[in-house]
């Protein structure tokens, strides 16, 4: 079904209204006036050089590429986990994306008996092509084996011993949670989706990933949040239900 999403900037004080992006056959969607498309925020693809190979063992499927100052503290995160108990219990669903990969995956689920009706559906769970925080290299989809019950990418990846453990651990090692239940993004809640940013700004390339996320960490806060009053962090918005 072909949509047109164009959102007239007079509401906004302008004459004009923007022009539409073709993002899928039959799905042109105009930009919201500060930039985002549908609820998600635009991100640049990082160079290919800067990534590399996650932990082996990690990837669920697939290999898994991330910024090398992420696999650090990943690492980190893993060994703590294996600590805990979990043993290789936390894995990666996804973690870096092209935006032409971007693209395949998010229009590959729009129309006829599939999971998306049209774009602005399709969005709610998935960002579009340019609007994913997966092409920076620092965000990734946990998920876990075994996992009975509970297919990769749900709600109920909350609920399992690699998913509490996540929220409850996962800042201490950079790590926060994007897209937290009662966004204001409209994005669906995602327990998996972490990105990361690191401890503090003394972490190597820290303040680079806090620079790309710094209008997301503003105006749609992560929960749980890395930050300086980690106290802070871990208390809940109101609205904001980690565990739904």
């Amino acid at each position: 079904m072909r949509i047109s999403l164009l959102i007239s900037l007079a509401l906004f004080g302008a004459p004009a209204a923007l022009s539409a992006t073709r993002l899928c056959p039959g799905q042109e969607v105009a930009p919201l006036p500060d930039g985002r498309m549908l609820g998600h925020l635009p991100y640049e693809q990082v160079q290919p050089e800067q990534l590399v190979r996650a932990p082996a063992g990690f990837a669920i499927g697939g290999e898994c590429l991330l910024r090398r100052e992420v696999v650090a503290d990943l690492e980190r995160l893993l060994a703590a986990a294996r600590a805990a108990g979990l043993g290789g219990a936390v894995r990666a669903v996804s973690c870096y994306r092209s935006v032409a990969r971007q693209g395949a995956v998010f229009c590959g689920q729009i129309g006829p008996r599939k999971r998306a009706r049209d774009a602005a559906d399709r969005a709610r769970s998935v960002g579009p092509p340019g609007y994913s925080e997966h092409a920076t290299g620092y965000a990734l989809d946990f998920g876990t084996r075994p996992s009975p019950r509970c297919h990769d990418v749900s709600p109920c990846f909350a609920q399992t011993p690699a998913g509490r453990w996540l929220i409850a651990h996962a800042p201490d090692y950079g790590f926060e949670l994007s897209f937290p239940a009662g966004n204001a993004q409209g994005v669906s809640y995602e327990p998996w989706h972490w990105r990361w940013v690191g401890g503090s700004l003394a972490v190597p390339g820290a303040a680079a990933a806090r620079t790309t996320f710094t209008r997301a960490r503003a105006s749609f806060p992560a929960l749980p949040a890395v930050s300086d009053n980690p106290a802070r962090a871990l208390s809940p918005t109101p609205g904001f239900n980690m565990l739904r």
